[in-house]
């Protein structure tokens, strides 16, 4: 009888102290990865860095992803394709601009220019 009072003496203060105890394991992380602008501007550019003239617009787009921007239209036979991809920030409102991107150039689906230069030659 003794051996049972103790062990209830025991679990009931156990018991009712941890009954409103809570663990949050992860803070604030609703599951998705963060991936800061620098980041992501960083990664662009290392990967524009390694593009090589006349790589195709599908195996370019597997590489850098969705582009920020995307304009199509056609110029006499030529379809002419430029995707922008974020390289580099101006303005600290969390809205991606075109000044904040690098354009690259497509004709007929195969890479032939990209940065500011060669779109302001178009």
């Amino acid at each position: 009888m003794k051996k049972s009072l103790l062990i209830l003496s025991l679990a009931l203060p156990l018991t009712l102290g941890l009954s409103g105890c809570v663990v949050s394991v992860g803070g604030d992380d609703d599951g998705h990865y963060s991936y800061s602008h620098n980041d992501r501007e960083y990664d662009n550019r290392k990967k524009i860095a390694r593009l090589q003239l006349n790589a195709s617009f599908g195996d370019v787009q597997q590489m850098l992803g969705v582009a920020d921007f995307n304009e199509v239209y056609n110029k006499g036979e030529e379809n002419i394709q430029v995707l922008y991809y974020r390289t580099n920030r101006k303005h600290a409102d969390g809205i991606t601009t075109k000044d904040e991107c690098t354009p690259l150039i497509f004709k007929n689906g195969a890479l032939v220019s990209w940065g500011d230069t060669a779109y302001s030659m178009l």
